[in-house]
């Protein structure tokens, strides 16, 4: 099931990530407005993370962003079926 019939999208945001320079990642939403992406201590020791990011910014991608504490989804659009 798509998260946007669910209740639960009024915590998340769709964003465009803009800039990756470590240790700081800028995303845009779908707003406009431009919002500091907070990291956690394992995705700024994670090379992979890194190059996933840049690979999702020359993509031009949208990216599940909670709208409370600026933080990337790891769960994506989707929540599971009951």
């Amino acid at each position: 099931m798509l998260l946007d019939t669910d209740p639960k999208i009024k915590n998340v945001n769709a964003a465009q990530i803009v800039k990756v320079t470590y240790p700081l990642v800028i995303a845009r939403t779908e707003n406009g407005d431009f919002v500091k992406v907070k990291l956690s201590p394992e995705q700024l020791q994670d090379p992979l993370f890194w190059d996933t990011l840049k690979n999702i910014r020359k993509s031009q991608l949208w990216v599940p962003l909670g709208k409370h504490f600026h933080q990337l989804l790891s769960n994506d659009w989707l929540v599971p079926n009951v």
